[in-house]
């Protein structure tokens, strides 16, 4: 995959933005979305199901996150329609330094990273400045994203 388009999945923090549930184009969203096809119907029987296996109860919940995760809005930490819930600072900041990633920035690491997500922050960029941005890239895909 060129550079060009692993910026489109990647954020500047490393996180897999193509692999979020909320990703406008996203894996997630186009499974989930297929998924909603598939069980087209399915609650008439979900109800049937439900007398005899109680976890069916809760179909209609689960219509209703499948819906969402079908609708995916979210164009990645690069577009101008982010809607990642986690605060990050590379978000903005890889912008005013002029880097496509964090560890490419002469101040790399800074304290401007906190929280639950300076951890991850640091092993992704650290991992991507020891392999290259595409073999980090590669190596990601095959990973859970949650």
């Amino acid at each position: 995959m060129q550079y060009d388009q692993i910026l489109k999945h990647l954020a500047p923090c490393g996180l897999d933005c193509n692999r979020c549930a909320g990703f406008e184009n996203g894996e997630i969203k186009q499974l989930s979305s297929r998924l909603i096809q598939l069980l087209s119907g399915y609650g008439r029987l979900a109800k049937l199901r439900a007398n005899t296996d109680p976890v069916f109860a809760g179909y209609p919940q689960f219509e209703e996150i499948l819906s969402l995760l079908s609708q995916g809005t979210c164009n990645g930490c690069r577009g101008d329609n982010s809607r990642c819930p986690m605060t990050c600072a590379a978000k903005t900041c890889h912008k005013e330094k002029k880097v496509d990633f964090c560890f490419q920035c002469n101040e790399y690491p800074c304290e401007k990273q906190q929280d639950f997500l300076r951890k991850v922050w640091e092993k992704n960029n650290d991992r991507m400045k020891e392999i290259g941005i595409s073999e980090f890239y590669y190596e990601q895909i095959k990973l859970p994203r949650y």
